[in-house]
């Protein structure tokens, strides 16, 4: 590869737009908005074999190489950015093919949050539209979208996005692959967002570079109203700490999803202690030069 490629993953609104838009200040990095190249890649996986001339002639490498060369084709946009985060939450379903591209282990940003609060942020979104809007899945599931307790129900369902994403991260640690996923906790990123930064850093193995929380300009561009849903991906230019939103608007029915946070918390609380060293402190990291241009965290 060309380049070094990570990936940010996780759940819908949970930060990871607003993640990548913080990353983007730093000179070496460049990000994706809501990124389809995976698309393109399982499509070359998935179709070669189907041509009758590979059928005759196998070629494994050859079609490792294809599939490298479209990341490396996708990613070579005359940015003089060394490492790029490719923003899709369905990179944590297909981890193993990312490794045989990337002939390394992945580095995952998970993005997470409170379920109740993914929920009550659709919730928010389609209450502040409804008047005007349709959410397409209200097209679908008619009945159930009369109620919050049917919208909840809908959007946790396995093919919405709310599920979907939460199984993805649920079946990518029954994978084994944790230790390839920063948990992101979205009440971490705006509550105390230097020392997130400071964690993803050495994640990722990058020098501190010092971020502007108060001026995030967002770089990644994204029509909403192609995705189905006005203002999805909107990023405000200060950080600042977000209040649960589930009591006011899911009220009882929260209630159902808090137990759904146990599963990326606990993985979440077992990377830091794994990381932590004897003492329950975390290793110095090691010294590390500092980047033309770019102050220290």
């Amino acid at each position: 590869m060309n380049k070094t490629v990570h990936f940010v993953s996780g759940l819908p609104r949970a930060g990871s737009n607003l993640l990548c838009n913080i990353l983007a200040q730093n000179p070496r990095f460049d990000v994706t908005p809501g990124s389809g190249i995976i698309d393109i890649v399982l499509m070359v996986r998935n179709r070669w074999n189907r041509v009758i001339e590979f059928q005759a002639a196998p070629d494994e490498p050859a079609k490792l190489r294809v599939m490298r060369s479209v990341l490396d084709g996708y990613f070579d946009n005359g940015k003089e950015k060394p490492v790029v985060f490719d923003r899709s939450p369905a990179w944590l379903s297909v981890l193993e093919m990312a490794e045989a591209i990337l002939e390394r282990k992945a580095k995952v940003l998970v993005s997470v949050r409170d379920v109740r609060d993914v929920l009550a942020s659709y919730e928010r979104l389609w209450r502040r539209n409804a008047g005007t809007w349709e959410m397409a899945q209200e097209t679908q599931n008619y009945f159930k979208w009369q109620t919050v307790e049917g919208r909840c129900e809908v959007l946790a369902g396995p093919t919405q996005p709310v599920g979907i994403c939460y199984n993805r991260i649920q079946d990518a640690l029954s994978r084994g692959f944790k230790d390839r996923m920063f948990f992101v906790d979205y009440d971490d990123l705006t509550r105390k967002p230097r020392e997130t930064l400071a964690g993803i850093y050495e994640f990722l193995e990058e020098a501190p570079y010092e971020h502007d929380l108060e001026n995030i300009q967002q770089v990644t561009k994204e029509d909403d109203m192609i995705l189905g849903i006005p203002g999805l991906h909107q990023v405000r230019p200060v950080i600042e700490p977000a209040e649960a939103q589930w009591p006011r608007y899911l009220g009882s029915v929260a209630d159902r999803y808090t137990s759904l946070n146990t599963m990326w918390r606990a993985a979440k609380n077992s990377a830091i202690e794994s990381a932590s060293g004897p003492g329950g402190k975390r290793p110095a990291a090691r010294p590390e030069p500092a980047l033309a241009g770019a102050g220290a965290a």
